[in-house]
């Protein structure tokens, strides 16, 4: 008995190790060596854009980050700035092309945050940075998905992406956060490969990308 409880401070210890002093390191070599190989990819990706959606080429929005402080996110732009007769933006499924879309199934619009992973704001893995306007709507459970860095891609991206409930994917993060290792990165890093190339959960059953989280019915 006494030899468990010793085995699992270990795993708690090396995991902490992991998380302190570790990852971060990680991150920034294969952010680095990402920008690199892919720097061919990223030119053709940022020509395309700006022939097909105009300018400006990436997409820049404030996201909380870790201990929820803001940070500009990239990304590529994958839509038009089309609007109504009232000058509002049309709705994400009008403006969304569908250059927009292949970039969207492929996860290559994501690639530009391999430079906030590299300035690190990010993380390879972690939970997703959402929109500012969802941080007075967490409970006190959904708040913890902050203690981390976001994620290029996370435990909810490789479990249902867009396609599970607002509830699970929270439990997913804050499960994340709780248990981060390093075999447990490279697990999420592996799969998420796989998902980019079967294209799974990129949309919810009702939106293009996933409807707006207007706070849960109670705390979890």
């Amino acid at each position: 008995m006494q030899s468990e409880v010793k085995t699992d401070d270990e795993v708690r210890q090396n995991k902490s190790i992991y998380r302190r002093f570790l990852k971060r390191p990680m991150d920034f070599v294969l952010s680095l060596m990402a920008i690199i190989v892919l720097s061919p990819v990223l030119i053709m990706i940022a020509i395309l854009v700006r022939l097909k959606l105009g300018s400006p080429v990436l997409f820049k929005q404030k996201r909380p980050g870790l201990n929820e402080k803001l940070f500009t996110m990239y990304k590529f732009r994958t839509m038009t700035d089309g609007k109504n007769e009232k000058g509002e933006l049309l709705p994400d499924s009008v403006r969304l092309t569908k250059f927009g879309r292949m970039l969207r199934s492929t996860s290559l619009d994501e690639l530009p945050e391999l430079f906030n992973i590299l300035k690190g704001n990010m993380s390879i893995v972690g939970p997703r940075p959402l929109l500012i306007q969802y941080l007075d709507l967490y409970n006190e459970h959904q708040k913890r998905r902050h203690k981390v860095r976001p994620g290029l891609s996370g435990h909810a991206q490789v479990n249902g992406r867009n396609a599970i409930s607002w509830e699970d994917k929270f439990n997913l993060d804050v499960d994340y956060v709780n248990n981060v290792s390093f075999i447990g990165d490279w697990k999420i890093i592996f799969l998420t490969v796989k998902k980019v190339f079967i294209k799974e959960g990129i949309s919810s059953d009702t939106s293009v990308t996933m409807e707006p989280f207007r706070g849960s019915k109670a705390d979890s």
